[in-house]
């Protein structure tokens, strides 16, 4: 008889492993289709939800979904998990642990002092029972401070990442776009660059530019070419003006090793970047970048499905206390989110789950253009996100990325955040912003227009 199995209208529903139960428990999504793990009707995954929801807990420090013995982030999992901080909620079901955490008792700070102590597994399966409402309700309550130059994650404040990627590199193109961005107050979290080509020189050469914008301008923010962790390391060594180390993780050792990278290569890189001590009001040096469906994409799941696995990746990332943390929704495309509810309910669940865990969890609100998306179901998710409190969003001139050939929000979503919910940036770049005429006292833009041509005018 199996350990897993409910009736439910009658019928026996019987699962055969804990990751089986929580695959077909996880709301339809195209990418658990491809793997061969999704629910094969809705009500079999009510009843797979039922099951869940009486789980204890506790069963997830025990029945692991990948073994210790073949999977460095399982170890990882395991390993860091904090039994006093677990302590106030390990008593409880999954089910309990939901309607705990959306009770009056689960405030912010006891989910802070929780953090540790839930691992990844425990967490994807809580999402699993909760409407998008429910998700934004309880990510609203936790506070992730971070700092560098800039202080991100403080009360009735968004950050965000200006993207002014190039298709050829080119410098002008990208101060140009840059300029853009901050005449809208886009910046705050990092001034981000995704390298056409990735390599040394042209990280190096993006790098030095960049600091060369800031420091010209009297920027608080700071900068970052997205090249991967052992560029990073070399460009360090080579004494560039390296602000943040970036790379994207995911949730299994043998998805890393396909991204080539290790957990003792980003001990290194962490620690490399400290040593540089760039950082003016905090020393979080490290930027993440995660997606549902680069584990499936990689053939490295191992028949879990890819909520939960983007779930693991968290584990990965908040070891290396970073400052920012980015899930990148729906880049890989809809062979894993296929439409614009996939897309959103995606987005809620990674910015849900990484705040419990303790993470300062921005997105990208995005989709590939033969995704069934489009810019409305954006505006849906990023509205939902700020509420939310995300940590940041991304900015890209006109929502397109001419580089990356895929769609993103606009300079002009970030200002509509800020002037119409009543969000701030960072403090230290908002007092810049207001220094430069960009913004009023009250954090609005004021006119995009007078705001470049202020930059413009500095610029001489």
């Amino acid at each position: 008889m199996s350990r897993f199995q409910t009736i439910l209208a009658g019928e026996l529903h019987a699962f055969g492993t804990l990751a089986e139960v929580m695959a077909k428990a996880t709301p339809a999504r195209s990418g658990d289709a491809l793997a061969g793990v999704i629910a094969e009707s809705d009500v079999e995954r009510v009843a797979a939800q039922m099951v869940l929801a009486d789980l204890p807990l506790k069963l997830f420090l025990t029945d692991l979904l990948i073994p210790y013995e073949i999977d460095d982030v399982t170890r990882l999992i395991v390993d860091s998990h904090d039994t006093a901080a677990f302590a106030p909620v390990s008593h409880m079901t999954v089910g309990q642990f939901r309607d705990w955490l959306l009770s009056d008792a689960a405030d912010g700070p006891a989910l802070s002092a929780l953090a540790p102590g839930v691992m990844p597994e425990m967490v994807a399966a809580v999402s699993k029972l909760m409407r998008n409402r429910d998700l934004i309700a309880v990510a609203r309550k936790i506070r992730v401070v971070t700092a560098f130059r800039t202080t991100l994650g403080l009360e009735g404040r968004i950050g965000s990442r200006l993207q002014p990627n190039h298709p050829a590199d080119d410098l002008k193109g990208i101060v140009a776009s840059t300029l853009d961005g901050l005449s809208f107050g886009v910046g705050d979290a990092v001034i981000g660059i995704n390298p056409a080509t990735d390599n040394i020189p042209t990280a190096m050469a993006l790098l030095q530019m960049l600091d060369e914008l800031r420091q010209s301008y009297d920027i608080p923010t700071q900068s970052c070419v997205l090249t991967h962790v052992t560029n990073a390391i070399e460009i360090i060594n080579r004494g560039a003006p390296v602000d943040l180390v970036f790379q994207s993780v995911a949730g299994t050792q043998a998805a890393n090793e396909g991204f080539g990278v290790t957990l003792p290569m980003l001990a290194e890189a962490h620690e490399a970047a400290l040593s540089l001590r760039r950082g003016t009001v905090g020393q979080n040096v490290m930027y993440f970048e995660t997606g549902q469906g680069a584990a499936l994409s990689a053939n490295a799941h191992h028949g879990i499905d890819q909520q939960t696995l983007e779930t693991r990746a968290y584990a990965v990332c908040r070891t290396y206390d970073p400052l920012i943390v980015n899930t990148v929704v729906g880049f890989i495309g809809p062979e894993y989110l296929y439409d614009g509810k996939e897309i959103i309910r995606a987005g809620l669940e990674d910015h849900f789950c990484g705040k419990l865990l303790g993470l300062p969890m921005g997105c990208d609100v995005c989709y590939t253009n033969h995704s069934e998306a489009d810019q409305n179901d954006m505006d849906v998710l990023m509205t939902l996100l700020a509420e939310a409190r995300a940590h940041f969003l991304i900015g890209v001139p006109g929502a397109d990325d001419i580089m990356l050939n895929y769609q993103s929000l606009s300079f002009h979503d970030i200002a509509y955040l800020r002037n119409s919910l009543g969000l701030r940036a960072a403090p230290e770049f908002e007092a810049w912003l207001m220094a430069m005429g960009i913004v009023s006292e009250t954090g609005h833009l004021i006119e995009s227009g007078a705001g470049a041509l202020r930059l413009l005018e500095a610029a001489q």
